[in-house]
C-alpha cells in the first residue's frame, strides 16, 4: 500500500517542550488517510529517508578505516522491508536466531554479508549458517568443539570466538553483557581463560576472528571502548603466540546508546569512533578488519508509535489516558520505566499538536494488568477521547517485536518519506495490521479438539 497526503508543517506545542515538531506532519497526515482511527487504533512509523540519513553517519564516521563491514542487528527491527531499506544503503545483517536468519536472506542479505551470534545455536543452525557461508562467532569454547565436528573444510564462512572481556556493567544490568557473570562469550579474566583462548586458536588455523560487545543501552562509552581495547590486545597476544597473523577481522560489536530524553541525537557515531581510537589507536589501522553490529542507535529516533485515546478517567486524583500504545508494543518502558522512559506527545483527533493548560497525566494502555503504564505523571495538554498520542523515539525494539500479551493483534507499521515543498507525506505499508483470524491461527485452531477425548 502506498498513499500520497499533502500537509503543511505545524509547528510543536509550547505546552510540551519534550515532544518535536519533526513528525507533526506525519501523524497528521497518517489521521487524515485512516492509518490511525477507530479501526486503526495503533501503529508504528517509520522515516525512510531519517534511517539512510543515520545510515550515512554511520559510515562517514568509519569512513577512514581501510576494511569494515557494518552490520544491523536484526533484533532491533526485525521487518523484512526495514532490513531490506537496510541492504539498500549497504549495510550487512547480524541474526541471532534460526528465525533472524530467516529475515536477513528473505531481505537480500548474502550469506557473506551475515554474521550470526547467539549463546544456544543448535547444530541445526550452524549447519546451515556453514552452507550459506554466513560469519559464525562463536559464544563458548564447548561451540567451537561443536564447530569441529560440523564444519566442511570447503565453507567459506568467517569464524570467530566471543570473548567476554570483563570490563563492568553499565546503569542498565539487563543491558550489559561484560559483567563478571555474564552469559556471552568466553569470560576472558576467569583463571586459565586466556590461555584456554590462545590454544583453542592454535589448534583451529581456519579459526581468525574475535568478538566483543560489552552492551548496549546505559553503558558509557568508555565501557564500550575498554572492551574492545582488550579484544584487540588479545588479538595482538595470539597472533603473536602463534607467529602468525591468524586473526585477521574483529568484530567489535554495537552497543551505541541512545538520548531518549531530548531530540539531540547523542552521542554520535563520532563520539564513537574517537573513544575507540583513545582505548586502542592501533584499531583503526587496517592491521584487522572490522565488523559492527549497531541496532537501537539507527532506527530508535526514526521511528514514533501512534496510538489513538480510548477513554480518560480520574481515580484517587490521577488523571489517566487509556491507549492502545501498552505493554504489548512498549515493553521495556512499562516493565523498566526508570530505564527506558519515552517522550510523549499530545494531538487532537485530526492529528494536529494539542497546546493550552498542561495536566499531570498518567498514559496507560490496553493490557490486563496494573502496570500497563507507558507514562506517570506526564505533564501534556489535556487528553481527551479520540485524541491521539505519539510514543517517540520508538523505531527500534518497540512496535516491530511485540508482545503477545492479552492476544492482542500486531500493530500496522508504515514507511513515510515527508518531500516538497508543502511537506507532502507517502506511507508504504511495512507490515498490515494482524487480523483477528490471523491471532486465531496462531493459537492453535487447526488442532480446536485436539485436547478432546473422544469415544471410539
Amino acid at each position: 500500500m502506498t498513499q500520497t497526503t499533502s500537509a503543511h508543517h505545524e509547528g510543536g506545542t509550547t505546552a510540551a517542550p519534550a515532544a518535536p515538531a519533526r513528525f507533526d506532519t506525519v501523524v497528521r497526515a497518517a489521521v487524515g488517510q485512516g492509518l490511525l482511527g477507530e479501526s486503526d487504533p495503533v501503529a508504528g512509523f517509520i522515516d525512510t529517508e531519517g534511517v539512510r540519513a543515520s545510515v550515512g553517519d554511520l559510515h562517514d564516521a568509519f569512513a577512514a578505516t581501510p576494511r569494515v563491514l557494518h552490520t544491523f542487528a536484526a533484533k532491533a527491527c526485525s521487518l523484512i522491508p526495514v532490513l531490506r531499506l537496510l541492504a539498500d544503503c549497504g549495510m550487512g545483517c547480524e541474526v541471532a536466531s534460526p528465525g533472524e536468519l530467516r529475515l536477513a536472506l528473505e531481505a537480500g542479505f548474502p550469506g557473506s554479508r551475515i554474521v550470526l551470534d547467539s549463546p544456544a545455536k543448535t547444530r541445526e543452525e550452524i549447519r546451515l549458517a556453514l552452507a550459506l557461508g554466513v560469519a559464525v562467532n562463536a559464544d563458548s569454547l564447548a561451540e567451537l568443539r561443536r564447530i569441529d565436528a560440523l564444519r566442511n573444510p570447503s565453507t567459506t564462512s568467517v569464524l570467530g570466538l566471543r570473548i567476554n572481556p570483563q570490563v563492568g556493567g553499565g546503569s542498565i544490568g539487563p543491558m550489559s553483557t561484560a559483567t563478571d557473570t555474564s552469559k556471552f562469550g568466553v569470560a576472558l579474566r576467569d583463571p586459565g581463560a586466556r590461555e584456554a583462548i590462545v590454544e583453542a586458536f592454535r589448534e583451529r588455523p581456519w579459526l581468525s576472528r574475535l568478538h566483543a560487545h560489552v552492551g548496549s543501552q546505559g553503558c558509557p562509552l568508555e565501557l564500550i571502548a575498554a572492551g574492545v581495547a582488550r579484544t584487540y590486545e588479545l588479538a595482538e597476544e595470539i597472533n603473536a603466540s602463534l607467529g602468525v597473523r591468524q586473526i585477521t577481522s574483529l568484530d567489535i560489536g554495537g552497543g551505541l546508546p541512545v538520548n531518549f530524553a531530548d531530540e539531540s541525537v547523542r552521542p554520535t557515531y563520532a563520539d564513537h569512533v574517537a573513544a575507540l581510537t583513545a582505548a586502542a589507536p592501533g584499531l583503526f589501522s587496517g592491521r584487522y578488519a572490522l565488523v559492527t553490529e549497531f541496532g537501537r542507535s539507527l532506527l530508535a529516533k526514526n521511528g514514533f508509535i501512534g496510538a489513538r485515546v480510548e477513554y480518560t478517567k480520574d481515580a484517587g486524583g490521577r488523571r489517566i489516558a487509556l491507549t492502545h500504545a501498552g505493554a504489548q508494543t512498549a515493553t521495556r518502558t512499562v516493565l523498566m520505566p526508570d530505564a527506558w522512559p519515552l517522550r510523549i506527545g499530545a494531538f487532537d483527533p485530526d492529528g494536529v499538536p494539542k497546546d493550552g493548560p498542561v495536566l499531570a497525566q498518567d498514559i496507560a494502555g490496553p493490557c490486563c494488568f496494573a502496570g500497563d503504564v507507558v507514562a506517570y505523571g506526564r505533564e501534556l495538554p489535556e487528553l481527551a477521547e479520540d485524541d491521539v498520542v505519539v510514543l517517540y523515539d520508538t523505531g527500534a525494539y518497540y512496535f516491530s517485536t511485540p508482545w503477545a500479551y492479552n492476544s492482542l493483534p500486531r500493530p500496522a507499521v508504515y514507511g513515510f518519506r515527508v518531500t516538497g515543498p508543502t511537506g507532502a507525506v507517502t506511507f508504504a505499508t511495512v507490515r498490515a495490521p494482524q487480523s483477528l483470524d490471523s491471532i486465531a491461527a496462531e493459537s492453535g485452531l487447526a488442532h480446536v479438539d485436539a485436547l478432546i477425548e473422544r469415544d471410539g
